[in-house]
């Protein structure tokens, strides 16, 4: 009995060791990486409740078993996360609620996700960048541009009227929801809004075309048909 004591307790040390360890390593990255400050107290809360659930349920000496997931994984396009962070910015400190939901989505958990972005919104209730995201994370979760997610994206647009993102991300949830016509308006207002110099205004450019392509040759098809 003294034997196992012991060495749950060496066990349990080990972990706290390897969690400051952990805590350490990742202070170090986010400043060799040059992150604000104001994201250091996000990445510090995470590590906090990771320790104090560790304190309070840990096991070290518990066997390990697989956990089937319960969500399906979803893909998340790098280009569209590139895309929103040169729009929004990424290093920031709703940015950070953003990496959030984008960490929950890929994991299929849609739910959290719009929670994890929430969470930012009480904190930043004027932030253009999670309203924006609200809007994409109710869309994602519900599979369409719902009456909540049109109003965070409509919310978002009233913060910045110049803003090219709000109409793009409102568009681009039309266009999951399968819904292309309607997405195309707001591409098109989304470009008008992108300042020259900006290099995402090329990319929005050449979506909008592919668009405008997929739309006239459905158009086409359409009328193939009704003559037939």
């Amino acid at each position: 009995m003294a034997g196992t004591w012991q060495l749950q307790e060496a066990a349990r040390l080990m972990g706290w060791i390897m969690l400051a360890l952990l805590g350490l390593g990742s202070a170090a990255l986010l400043w060799l990486g040059g992150v604000s400050r104001s994201l250091w107290s996000f990445v510090g809360a995470a590590m906090m409740l990771g320790a104090a659930g560790y304190a309070l349920q840990g096991d070290p000496l518990l066997p390990g078993h697989p956990v089937a997931a319960n969500a399906e994984p979803i893909e998340i396009d790098p280009a569209l996360t590139e895309l929103r962070d040169s729009m929004l910015g990424r290093y920031t400190a709703e940015g950070a609620y953003l990496i959030a939901a984008d960490g929950l989505t890929r994991a299929g958990d849609t739910r959290n996700a719009v929670r994890a972005v929430l969470g930012g919104v009480n904190k930043y209730p004027r932030s253009l960048a999670l309203w924006t995201g609200l809007g994409s994370a109710l869309s994602l979760h519900d599979g369409v541009v719902s009456p909540a997610a049109l109003f965070a994206f409509r919310h978002a647009a009233g913060l910045n009227k110049e803003h090219p993102a709000p109409p793009y991300f409102l568009g681009l949830a039309y266009i999951r929801a399968g819904d292309y016509a309607t997405a195309r308006p707001y591409w098109a207002r989304a470009l008008e809004l992108s300042p020259p110099e900006q290099p995402y205004r090329k990319e929005i450019a050449a979506q909008l075309a592919r668009l405008d392509a997929f739309l006239a040759a459905a158009e086409q098809a359409r009328g193939a048909a009704a003559a037939n």
